[in-house]
């Protein structure tokens, strides 16, 4: 890339650069959503990119480019993340108007990333297109991995997780993580982008062809290695999916039917460890009725196995309870409870300065605590179970915290707030990036949806249809090992777009 000739800037007539400089941005962005679940159509996001990077370091200034990458990105999310409107009116009954403002702004928050990349590429990039896309590539990365921290981080749609499970390029996922991942696309991208670009010799092309061929053989050869191994005999998990509307799940007058059917489910299920979702019952933990507790326990008595159960404690502190979210095992209240330490802002908890918000809002226990200590492992059939509670397991970086020592990762969720969206799918292929990148089993048990067994490989085994309740037995592998991404996280990654940031910035000064 770093032979290509320098470019000038845009021309045209003013709707044309409007066009080509926002329109066309804002399409590629909407479609790169097509690369994750439920289309995995993983080569989208690749080619679109490359259609961004081309758009960008043909932009002539970093301010256009800045604005390119500002609808790239904002056709992303408003493709990829608009059930934010779903559950702020439908479910926390905000009213409409002030719901399409508000998650308009958060995707508008979101495309600051994708902007921030593009400017930087021109700003530091030089005057050839070579280093601009290299560093397009690297900045992409850095961005994304700076919008997963920031304001306690929303990592959703990381372009590395479109990759998984089929595409080559996941073979990267166990090196260097979704990040890595993403580092791999960006650079496909880069050098796809090359293509479309004059170049003062031929031969140039013939390079870059070559180093795009490389990259893929080196993920797939990353796709057949083995990381892990199997830590013994395969275990039955039963895991049930209630199906129950989340407006009607805290009403009083549903209450007594939640409880039986999941006992019933409960009951049924033919299996060494049964799992019940997130908040799988209407009531504290200390006031389920202890007879119906009791039921519970014998049925897994009788089975030799456990009942691990997602359920809201409360602590009285002082004058006031906290409260948490919470997965227990029902059949050994002796062993110390997994609560979630990840809150969703607004959700689960009040950031300073945005109390006001509760007379808005219309959720119920939105101000969780966060527990103090490292995270517990939860034992159950005699295996350690490494927890994560709904978009807990977007975060790689803490879902490693469970390893090298949990043998199967489970998570509990309630994707219901997100109606008939592709949240519950994208969520899903979120959990099957942290099964590739830990070389661990995933269960997933869900009050509607995504219901699934996802293999060591990140591969979808076994699921339950969105909103249908029913029980997914499924024969779950136990793993031990570690992946390098386990040893090193995200810094591996960030290393690499360092490494390539360094270089872009050296050839844009030759």
């Amino acid at each position: 890339m770093s032979e290509a000739s320098p470019l000038p800037p845009a021309k045209g007539s003013a709707a044309r650069v409007l066009a080509r400089g926002l329109g066309l941005p804002l399409v590629a962005g909407a479609a790169c959503v097509l690369g994750f679940a439920p289309f995995y159509a993983w080569p989208v996001p690749i080619a679109m990119l490359a259609i961004l990077f081309h758009l960008v370091v043909t932009s002539g200034t970093p301010l256009r480019a800045g604005l390119t990458g500002f609808a790239f990105g904002l056709g992303y999310f408003l493709a990829g993340v608009s059930w934010i409107y779903v559950s702020l009116h439908v479910y926390g009954a905000m009213p409409a108007p002030l719901a399409a403002i508000a998650t308009f702004l958060v995707c508008a928050y979101c495309a600051f990333f994708p902007a921030a990349a593009s400017w930087a590429a021109l700003r530091w990039g030089g005057s050839r297109a070579g280093p601009q896309l290299m560093l397009a590539a690297a900045a992409w990365v850095v961005f994304e991995w700076l919008r997963g921290w920031l304001f306690s981080g929303f990592p959703w749609l990381t372009v590395g997780t479109s990759q998984v499970p089929s595409s080559p390029l996941a073979g990267f996922a166990p090196l260097g993580g979704a990040y890595g991942t993403s580092l791999a696309v960006t650079l496909a991208a880069a050098l796809l982008a090359a293509l479309f670009q004059s170049f003062a010799l031929s031969r140039a092309r013939y390079r870059v062809l070559a180093a795009i061929a490389v990259l893929f053989i080196a993920g797939a050869v990353g796709r057949a290695l083995t990381w892990s191994s199997p830590a013994g005999e395969p275990i039955t998990v039963a895991l049930l999916q209630g199906n129950v509307p989340q407006q009607l799940k805290w009403l009083e007058e549903t209450r007594a039917k939640t409880l039986t059917d999941y006992r019933r489910m409960v009951l049924e299920a033919k299996a060494r460890v049964i799992v019940l979702p997130e908040t799988a019952l209407p009531a504290f933990l200390d006031e389920l009725p202890r007879e119906y507790l009791e039921g519970l326990r014998e049925h897994a008595r009788r089975n030799g196995g456990d009942i691990l159960m997602g359920t809201v404690e409360r602590d009285f502190r002082g004058r006031a309870f906290d409260y948490y979210n919470s997965v227990v095992s029902v059949t050994d209240p002796a062993q110390r409870a997994y609560r979630k330490r990840h809150l969703v802002p607004f959700g689960e908890y009040i950031p300073p300065g945005f109390r006001w918000i509760i007379a808005v809002l219309k959720i119920p226990l939105s101000d969780f605590a966060v527990p103090t200590g490292k995270p517990e492992l939860v034992m159950a059939g005699g295996r350690r179970f490494g927890v994560a509670i709904c978009y807990e397991d977007i975060f790689g970086e803490e879902v490693i915290e469970l390893l090298p020592a949990a043998e199967i990762l489970l998570n509990v969720s309630n994707d219901a707030w997100f109606g008939e969206s592709f949240a519950a799918d994208q969520h899903l292929q979120a959990s099957q990036m942290r099964a590739l990148e830990t070389g661990r089993w995933m269960v997933r048990s869900t009050n509607t949806g995504v219901t699934a067994a996802i293999d060591e490989r990140g591969r979808v085994v076994a699921r339950l249809p969105l909103f249908t309740a029913g029980t997914l037995v499924q024969r779950v592998e136990p793993r031990s090992g570690t992946t390098p991404y386990v040893l090193w996280g995200n810094w591996a990654a960030m290393l690499a777009a360092g490494v390539l940031a360094a270089a872009a910035l050296r050839a844009a000064r030759r």
